[in-house]
């Protein structure tokens, strides 16, 4: 938590909002637009889970996860952490503004599993709901 006070903290500094111009400008407006900071971004995947059903161990299985910003303020994501070393997660670092979306990919490494397995994705950003957890299911079958 420290840390995304931190991230957040950095962002505003970094954006000139406590200059006291609140982040605008009269003239070249637009040049240099910094994230919108004056209302509330809200995460909202349109599935946070995925099961692949049975996979033959040793392959690298992906799905990809989208997601909408349903506030009114850009959205960021800080990051996207892989429960273990078997899974990584990929997302695109620009701010999603309002009504925007985007995605994160998670692949699996099947390699050296057997059996079902549950694997997240913690997803932080600068959303109201700050931090979401993305979830992969798959009965992983022994290699032949």
């Amino acid at each position: 938590m420290k840390g995304i006070v931190t991230y957040l903290m950095a962002a505003v500094i970094a954006s000139g909002i406590v200059t006291g111009s609140c982040g605008r400008s009269s003239s070249g407006a637009g040049k240099n637009a910094s994230p919108d900071t004056t209302g509330t971004a809200i995460l909202t995947f349109s599935n946070p889970e995925h099961n692949f059903g049975k996979v033959k161990a040793g392959e690298k299985i992906g799905c990809i996860f989208s997601y909408t910003n349903t506030g009114d303020a850009d959205l960021v994501i800080a990051t996207a952490t892989a429960s273990c070393g078997c899974t990584v997660a990929k997302y695109d670092k620009k701010p999603v503004p309002p009504g925007g979306s985007g995605t994160i990919e998670a692949v699996f490494d099947t390699s050296g599993r057997e059996g079902m397995q549950a694997k997240t994705v913690v997803v932080q950003s600068n959303a109201e709901n700050n931090i979401v957890i993305l979830r992969i299911i798959a009965d992983v079958t022994k290699e032949n």
